[in-house]
């Protein structure tokens, strides 16, 4: 009974934080949705891109259940699975992501939280493990790429939210009285903690490094 109930929340959260991840894409060009909006080149896009295969590679050929999907060796990984090329289409990548849900639902429901698997790309004693702990991992994985994506998505155009029917209007006002409230606190514990004024505050949210 605990392992139905462990192994049907944990596949619930990870369903539910898929397509958390998936609705950031919802309405965006095709500009903003792949465009790099970090330093380090994080989009939108990629993050989609990237989970799927993260996903893929996991519920598939560690539990001897290869994925459907063509994919490239995990040993030849080269970071092009962060990043949207010019030939991917978002279409391409949603129904990618998609199927790779499909595909990992099976393998979940197919098999016991103790079914044994082997991660090769993970150091030795830890590679070989089982379906419980591969489940924690994909979580978490697709927890923090969720996360990201909000942030990303509210510097683009201030939508955030977990789900589409949770999302709440947009008062401008409201917030811009609400971060005034923040910065002044920041700038008031930083004077009294260091004696030092702060710099002017610059929202730089919504330009791109190169622009600055």
């Amino acid at each position: 009974m605990i392992d139905d109930f462990a192994k049907d929340n944990l596949h619930g959260r990870l369903r539910r934080d898929r397509a958390a991840l998936l609705w950031k894409l919802d309405g965006l060009s095709e500009y903003d949705a792949r465009r790099p909006l970090t330093a380090t080149g994080t989009s939108l896009l990629g993050l989609v891109k990237h989970v799927a295969g993260v996903e893929a590679r996991y519920f598939g050929e560690v539990f001897g259940r290869p994925s459907p999907e063509p994919l490239p060796r995990w040993q030849d990984s080269d970071g092009s699975d962060l990043w949207a090329a010019e030939h991917e289409t978002r279409d391409q990548i949603i129904g990618f992501y998609r199927r790779t849900w499909e595909h990992s639902d099976a393998t979940i429901n197919a098999l016991p939280l103790d079914a044994p698997g082997h991660v090769p790309w993970w150091p030795e004693p830890h590679a070989d493990t089982n379906l419980f702990a591969v489940m924690v991992h994909v979580l978490g994985e697709c927890v923090r790429h969720a996360g990201h994506a909000d942030i990303l998505r509210e510097g683009l155009d201030g939508r955030t939210g977990m789900r589409a029917e949770h999302e709440e209007r947009i008062d401008e006002e409201a917030r811009a009285a609400h971060r005034a409230k923040i910065e002044r606190a920041a700038r008031s514990a930083s004077e009294k903690l260091t004696g030092v004024a702060a710099a002017p505050d610059h929202d730089r949210r919504q330009v791109p490094p190169g622009e600055r």
